[in-house]
């Protein structure tokens, strides 16, 4: 069983923590970001470090112990360093431009999709051709959310690999028609 809920958070330096009831929040250089717990879970400062530890023995307390612990660290990290997700786009005439504050992306099909991009969130295309997407922000939830979203219009199919994928997903190849 795993038990990451008793390792503490370090708080790196730029980054303000305050406790204010059931709620914690973090304050660094890319933004501010609230982490709501429950009663279940017992949350503490101490020396430059935040404690998550569950109040009672009871099955729900301990499940939460490490999620609470896990969502503290997220923000404390996105909030200093910040999170990217990277996509690929692989297909003949496939692309995407950016166009203020609007992802346009040409995947195939007989229209544009234009993607408006959030609050919070920051898109640039990188490689060669423009064909990668990385998606910036603080909060790891919503970076993994849009990109998601985005490989959702079109993703990889097995037999050519075309269509959108995360950089670092490897796509099961299928042989195709045989003689």
């Amino acid at each position: 069983m795993s038990r990451v809920g008793k390792y503490p958070v370090d708080i790196p330096s730029g980054v303000n923590v305050s406790l204010a009831g059931n709620v914690l929040t973090a304050k660094g250089n890319l933004g501010e970001l609230t982490v709501p717990f429950t009663d279940d879970v017992k949350v503490e400062m101490k020396d430059g470090k935040v404690w998550v530890s569950p109040n009672t023995g009871e099955k729900r307390a301990r499940a939460l112990w490490g999620t609470v612990r896990a969502l503290v660290k997220n923000a404390v990290v996105g909030v200093s360093q910040g999170f990217t997700r990277r996509l690929e786009i692989n297909g003949v005439g496939y692309r995407a431009q950016l166009q203020g504050k609007k992802l346009n992306l040409q995947l195939g099909y007989s229209h544009d999709i234009p993607f408006p991009i959030p609050e919070g969130i920051s898109v640039k295309l990188e490689g060669d051709r423009q064909s990668v997407i990385a998606i910036s922000g603080a909060d790891r939830q919503q970076v993994g959310q849009v990109a998601s979203v985005i490989r959702g219009y079109r993703g990889p199919e097995p037999y050519k690999g075309k269509g959108i994928k995360y950089q670092d997903e490897v796509i099961l190849r299928k042989e195709g028609k045989k003689k």
